[in-house]
């Protein structure tokens, strides 16, 4: 955005000069496409098995936002989650790492959990709360009885009706729960709802089940455990169960939660982040979600360059050289494109508080003697070598 409204400014001077903005449009086309060809040349390559590189990339992405402090231990977790994820091929989903936040606890109590985190809690108090060897059932049917499809009545005029019909329908539901047991799962998680008889037939079974799961939840479920999402209980096999070592009902921050671990070869994963007030949880969770995309950015692309103001400042050195080759009224605008990548490092150095001016020629300096990665540390208000402060981005 900042590099958008730069080129904007620099456009308006042009076309104060009574450039055609056909020319400044041609000129930014030609000089957009040299700096990408630029950056290829500037970039190092990484792949997902640089884990130092990659937790570099996550610490940059974090710096500045408020859960900085523990940005190492968050770091670890957002590599190691993309990893898990990515085991398969270089095109990484978001959406299968799942950031869930909890208030309490500190920030570095923030875990990674090798499968998925559901905020439900499991339905009967009498079902276990901790099942080992987890075979876990995913349905999307209802564990209770339908209404008839169309307007029927019922009419019933004597009491041994009533009971040989309440009796019909509890031995429907025991039918329904007898099927699931057949299935040999010990966990079930429901999109739908699970009658309270059914919850009794499925507690006395030793069987935990969490009900109303969101669909979204249940396709992570589904590539965390392996299993498959059932929509018909007749049709439910041992083949469609998902496996995990550990389902458990967890109490945070006053709610209870489900926690599925310890899956074996886990498609989706989840981070719990914790934090002592919304406000840190919050911001937590945005770093987070910051250095999970970083990483995958990195990996997907497979090139990384210099922070703190380098590969801009390089990229607006190369463009001038490159504009005096081209002449023409085209040659203002890509001189303008240069100018307006250097907003990146001007805004760096008047955030140090110190005279930007001077440490903007101390970089020219450093530059032009060939310090490709000399880029502007903001902490201490001078020139360093960015790749040694491991200042990288994607």
């Amino acid at each position: 955005v900042v590099f958008a409204g730069e080129l904007l400014r620099r456009a308006e001077d042009l076309i104060e000069q009574e450039i055609h903005p056909t020319v400044i449009v041609r000129g930014y086309r030609m000089a957009k496409s040299k700096a990408l060809e630029l950056l290829n040349n500037l970039a190092d390559n990484v792949s997902k098995n640089d884990t130092d590189t990659l937790e570099k990339i996550a610490m940059t992405a974090m710096t500045g936002k408020g859960s900085e402090a523990a940005k190492e231990s968050l770091a670890k977790i957002a590599v190691e989650a993309v990893k898990i994820v990515a085991s398969g091929s270089d095109e990484i989903d978001k959406d299968d790492i799942k950031i869930e936040k909890k208030q309490g606890g500190s920030v570095d109590d923030t875990e990674l959990i090798r499968g998925i985190v559901i905020d439900k809690e499991i339905v009967h108090s009498n079902m276990p709360k901790k099942v080992r060897n987890a075979k876990i059932c995913l349905l999307d049917c209802a564990l209770e009885l339908k209404d008839t499809e169309t307007d029927a009545q019922i009419r019933i005029t004597s009491p041994d009706q009533l009971q040989a019909f309440v009796e019909q329908e509890s031995r429907m539901l025991k039918d329904m729960v007898k099927k699931v047991v057949a299935s040999g799962c010990n966990v079930v998680f429901c999109q739908k709802g699970i009658d309270d008889l059914a919850q009794h037939y499925l507690a006395k079974e030793g069987i935990a089940a969490a009900r109303r799961v969101k669909k979204s939840d249940m396709e992570k479920l589904a590539k965390a455990t392996g299993a498959g999402i059932v929509s018909n209980v007749d049709e439910l096999t041992d083949s469609d169960l998902g496996y995990a070592g550990l389902v458990e009902e967890q109490k945070l921050g006053g709610e209870e939660m489900t926690f599925v671990r310890e899956c074996k070869d886990p498609k989706a994963v989840s981070i719990l982040v914790r934090g002592g007030t919304e406000h840190v949880v919050d911001e937590a969770k945005r770093a987070m979600d910051d250095a999970v995309l970083g990483v995958i950015s990195a990996i997907e692309v497979g090139k990384l360059v210099t922070g703190g103001g380098s590969v801009e400042f390089e990229l607006a050195r190369r463009l001038r050289e490159y504009a005096e080759s081209v002449g023409g009224r085209e040659q203002l605008a890509i001189n303008a494109f240069a100018d307006a990548v250097e907003i990146v490092p001007r805004t760096l150095a008047e955030s140090t508080g110190k005279d930007p001016i001077d440490i903007l020629v101390d970089l020219r300096t450093q530059h032009d003697k060939g310090r490709v990665s000399a880029g502007i540390d903001v902490v201490n208000g001078t020139i360093a070598d960015m790749k040694k402060l491991g200042v990288v981005e994607p």
